[in-house]
């Protein structure tokens, strides 16, 4: 009698079992869709500037190898999550020397650091299998760059007690 009892048991847990992790059955697939429906707690996003001030007469050459390599990137972070947007800018007019730029980039990041192989590296290996010709014409970008910086920028709320 007690052997029959534990047959029981056992076929009744695996009943269980089975009922309360099948998918299919209404009872799992409603607690998995209001799983799915909570929101997951995200980081708070980080907002890049990214400026460049070019060698007079090297604006083409220089766009051409950003387009070409750090655009392409930019997309593939944007299409794994990782950049949720980007914004590229130049000036319409001319600015005095000491505060002139000519491309401002502004990154929309979900969190400050990337997620495992969505570097920027990272991504560049996964893109341009030739590291010697990327690194060739990355490096001479920045032989055209005069000036660059990186800057941490966020969104003011005008008029709004804090």
């Amino acid at each position: 009698m007690k052997l029959n009892t534990r047959i029981c048991a056992g076929v009744l847990f695996l009943s269980m079992l089975v009922l309360t992790t099948d998918p299919t059955t209404p009872v799992v697939a409603a607690a998995m869709q209001q799983a799915e429906a909570v929101p997951l707690p995200t980081a708070k996003p980080v907002i890049v500037e990214w400026v460049y001030r070019i060698q007079y007469g090297h604006h083409d050459e220089w766009w051409r190898i950003f387009k070409k390599y750090q655009i392409a990137i930019l997309e593939r972070q944007k299409q794994l999550g990782y950049v949720k947007e980007y914004t590229v800018f130049a000036p319409s007019l001319h600015t005095s020397e000491d505060s002139r730029w000519d491309y401002r980039i502004i990154l929309v990041r979900v969190s400050e650091d990337p997620p495992p192989g969505q570097s920027e590296s990272d991504i560049a290996r996964q893109l341009f299998p030739d590291q010697e010709a990327f690194a060739r014409e990355e490096n001479r970008r920045w032989e055209l760059t005069r000036n660059h910086w990186d800057l941490p920028i966020h969104v003011v709320k005008a008029g709004a007690a804090e």
